[in-house]
């Protein structure tokens, strides 16, 4: 069964679609970054998430377009949501269907099983059907944004003498 709160939210984007709850229209977390690499009929693509939420399918209206007979046109809906606890961020969930509840033809496979929402972890697989399948991506920068590597600062300083030749 899909969440509820799920379910309040995709209703809330579907009564309004540029006026996004707090969480889901607040960027993405600097030091992180999402990615879902998709393998389908016309080969492998990927696919940087940073907006809210996605449609995903076979239609030209999706925002994630996969090309396969087996993929429903609105088969999932990608939800960006904060994570609870002291963690600041974001992660993604996946529900079968489309964003108004109705589900796929043949459903999702998460990491080998049947599931109607999940939520995403680092190197999840998700299968829509035969030969097409997703892996989902949580990439930490390790490293803060204000911070600087040190080499950008590396200066040699030269005194004009030490460049002249002695005379004697």
């Amino acid at each position: 069964m899909v969440n509820k709160n799920t379910k309040q939210i995709l209703l809330h984007q579907n009564q309004s679609s540029t006026n996004f709850s707090n969480h889901l229209s607040m960027p993405a977390e600097p030091n992180e970054s999402h990615l879902l690499i998709i393998e389908d009929d016309q080969g492998r693509k990927e696919c940087p998430l940073e907006c809210p939420i996605y449609s995903i399918g076979r239609d030209k209206k999706c925002d994630i377009r996969l090309f396969s007979q087996f993929v429903s046109r609105h088969h999932a809906t990608l939800v960006r949501l904060p994570r609870k606890g002291n963690n600041s961020g974001f992660y993604y969930r996946i529900l079968d269907g489309d964003p108004k509840g109705k589900p796929s033809s043949n459903g999702l496979m998460i990491n080998g099983r049947k599931a109607l929402d999940h939520d995403l972890k680092n190197e999840d697989e998700i299968t829509f059907g035969p030969n097409v399948r997703a892996i989902y991506y949580l990439l930490k920068n390790t490293r803060p944004s204000e911070q600087t590597d040190a080499s950008e600062y590396d200066i040699t300083l030269i005194n004009p003498g030490m460049t002249e030749e002695e005379e004697n």
